[in-house]
């Protein structure tokens, strides 16, 4: 397999998708699998305003063509909605060619969160974006349940990892920036956005210290909303690892991320997490003792206080980034194989193989 990974979501973002795709990318030789990553790195951009680390490729389709003809891919996979995602849903679309998708974001959610658009208007659009691929992958059963109510089809699942290795408690002091922070520590790991839901964690009346690791647009003004705070910054690797493990709870008062890598990170690291009933914890935690979950996010809190630990390492160690490989080459397969989407049997047979002649045409409509 020559596979094609279309993203906008790329470094120097640090988030949830880049990380999913840096392993999928690295796994892939072991599978038989030869990855290629379309990213923004490699298209004049324009960051998106309020959002300076997210970059807007410049691209359409015929720039998707031409690099399709020295890739020359035998499968592709169109991880974001972006202008690099729309313009190689184009070139596949005008080719006949099968492709998948895979739904990171809520993005409906976000947009409404910050301008006056109504969900059910993203949605109708997210449906029609996905709606063109051979398989849609989604990371939980209850956003396969979301979607599917909401007209979603080809609906297939994939799950993530976690780097145990570098996730794991540790028996050692605390790092220097914990250094004398009354206890106990309450942590979030993540874009500070208004996505994020982070004002309702910083509202809480806790005891001890509330530790923030990332940043983002909002980082000034969730500053201001609780001074006490400690705000760490972005860290990455061992860095972020240390602080993982020297925590007592970790806080995820997101109520629209999909899945939240960072609470396997933290579970790995002994952590136990406190969060809204709502998709992405409902799935990861649910009752599996290994955090509390409640509407009222500072009795969750508290609550996780009590949870023992090492059951929390135990439930990470569920979760690898082979088996999340494993899935991922295997979806692309069986999509790939059902022939583009919405064409009967007879008509996929119809369609020839791209060529290089035949992708620049379809960069030029």
């Amino acid at each position: 397999m020559k596979l094609l990974i279309a993203t906008d979501a790329w470094h120097p973002q640090v988030n949830g998708v880049v990380r999913s795709l840096e392993h999928m990318a690295k796994a892939g030789p072991a599978l038989g699998v030869t990855p290629t990553l379309l990213t923004p790195q490699l298209f004049r951009s324009v960051p998106l305003p309020g959002y300076r680390e997210i970059r807007l490729s410049l691209v359409t389709a015929r720039g998707i063509a031409a690099r399709w003809r020295d890739l020359a891919p035998t499968h592709v996979h169109i991880a974001t909605e972006g202008p690099i995602g729309l313009a190689t849903r184009r070139v596949c679309l005008s080719e006949g060619r099968p492709f998948t998708t895979s739904y990171h974001t809520r993005f409906p959610e976000y947009l409404a969160a910050r301008m006056p658009v109504p969900p059910a208007w993203s949605y109708a659009w997210l449906r029609r974006f996905h709606g063109a691929a051979s398989g849609t992958m989604v990371s939980t059963p209850s956003l396969e349940r979301d979607l599917a109510g909401r007209g979603f089809r080809n609906l297939m699942r994939w799950t993530r990892g976690v780097d145990t290795d570098l996730f794991h408690p540790r028996d050692e002091p605390a790092p220097k920036a914990l250094e004398g922070l009354p206890r106990p520590l309450f942590l979030f790991v993540g874009r500070l956005a208004v996505e994020k839901n982070v004002a309702a964690f910083l509202s809480l009346d806790l005891p001890g210290t509330k530790v923030l690791v990332g940043d983002g647009p909002d980082r000034a003004r969730l500053e201001a909303l609780d001074p006490a705070a400690r705000f760490l910054g972005t860290l990455t690797g061992q860095a972020l690892a240390r602080i993982y493990a020297a925590a007592d709870v970790f806080v995820f008062p997101s109520l629209t991320d999909t899945f939240g890598i960072v609470l396997l990170e933290a579970l790995a690291s002994g952590l136990p997490i406190a969060a809204y009933p709502v998709t992405g914890p409902l799935d990861v935690v649910g009752d599996r003792g290994v955090g509390v979950l409640d509407q009222d996010l500072r009795a969750a809190t508290l609550a996780a206080l009590d949870v023992p630990r090492e059951r929390c390492r135990a439930e990470a160690l569920r979760y690898t980034w082979a088996e999340s490989a494993r899935q991922f080459y295997a979806n692309i397969e069986v999509a790939h194989a059902r022939g583009p989407a919405g064409l009967s049997a007879s008509r996929r047979a119809a369609f020839p193989e791209a060529t290089p002649d035949t992708l620049s045409r379809a960069g030029e409509g």
